[in-house]
C-alpha cells in the first residue's frame, strides 16, 4: 500500500486519559507546547498539571459511570484529539506477566483484560459518541509490540499479550465503524517503545543500552507519529518511529 504524504497537523483541543502517568503527563506536556489551547487532563484522583488550558477531570477504568461523566465534560467543546494513556504490567498486588501457563490465574487475567482492553473500550464508547460527523479526529490507545500475534517468537506474558492483542482488535473494529459515518476519523493504537516509566521498572534490568527511552521522549515521538497520519491509515497499530506493527 502506498502511504499518504505526511503532513503534520497539531490539535487545538485534546484529552488525555492518564494524565498522571509517566508517558500521559508528558503527552499532555507535548500537547500544549505545540498550541493545544484546551487540554482534558484525565487521572484518577483528578488532580491537574498546571498547564494552560487544562481542564483537570477524574475517572477510573474499571468504573464505567466515571468514564461517561468524564465524556460528558467534553461534550460542549469535544476535543480533535483524544489518547488513552493507560495501560497494566504489573497489578497493584505485585503480580507480574506470567512466563508460563501454569502460573495462570482467572481473576488476575481478569484485571488485566479489565484494564487494557476493557477500560480503553469504554472510553471508547462514551468519547467516540460525541464527535461531528464532518469533522476530523483521532482517538489513539497505548498498545504494545508484544500484541503482535505474528511476531510473538518469545511467547509468555500471556495476559498482557492477549490483552493488548485484543486491544488492537478493538482499535480496527472501531475504525471500521467510525469510517461509515466519519469519514475523517483516524483511531489507531500506538506503540511507545520502552519508555522509563512505573510500568517498565521491574524489566528494566535487562535492556540493551540505548533500548530504554526517557517519557518526554516517548511522548514527542508519538504526537510527531499521531500529527502525521490520516484516515487511510485508521485501524492499524504504529510504533514510536511510524512503522506500523503488524497483526
Amino acid at each position: 500500500m502506498v502511504e499518504p504524504e505526511r503532513v503534520e497537523a497539531w490539535p487545538r483541543s485534546a484529552a488525555v486519559f492518564g494524565a498522571s502517568g509517566g508517558i500521559g503527563c508528558a503527552l499532555c506536556e507535548g500537547l500544549a507546547a505545540r498550541g493545544c489551547a484546551r487540554l482534558y487532563a484525565g487521572s484518577r484522583r483528578g488532580g491537574g498539571l498546571g498547564l494552560a488550558g487544562e481542564v483537570p477531570f477524574a475517572f477510573d477504568l474499571t468504573d464505567e459511570a466515571s468514564i461517561a461523566a468524564a465524556a460528558e465534560l467534553m461534550r460542549g467543546e469535544p476535543p480533535e484529539w483524544i489518547i488513552v494513556a493507560t495501560g497494566v504490567l504489573t497489578l497493584a498486588d505485585g503480580t507480574g506477566p506470567e512466563r508460563s501457563y501454569r502460573r495462570l490465574d482467572a481473576a488476575a487475567m481478569a484485571q488485566v483484560f479489565a484494564l487494557n482492553a476493557i477500560g480503553p473500550a469504554l472510553i471508547a464508547k462514551h468519547c467516540l459518541a460525541l464527535m461531528p460527523r464532518a469533522r476530523a479526529f483521532t482517538f489513539a490507545a497505548l498498545s504494545a509490540r508484544v500484541g503482535s500475534i505474528s511476531d510473538n517468537r518469545l511467547g509468555g506474558w500471556h495476559s498482557y499479550r492477549a490483552s493488548k492483542a485484543a486491544l488492537n482488535m478493538l482499535l480496527r473494529n472501531l475504525a471500521i465503524e467510525m469510517a461509515r459515518t466519519h469519514p475523517e476519523a483516524v483511531v489507531v493504537g500506538l506503540h511507545p517503545g520502552t519508555v522509563d516509566s512505573a510500568l517498565s521498572q521491574p524489566f528494566q534490568s535487562g535492556l540493551r543500552e540505548g533500548q530504554l527511552t526517557q517519557p518526554g521522549d516517548a511522548a514527542a515521538n508519538l504526537l510527531g507519529v499521531l500529527a502525521g497520519l490520516t484516515p487511510a491509515q485508521s485501524g492499524r497499530v504504529f510504533d514510536f518511529r511510524g512503522d506500523e506493527v503488524l497483526p
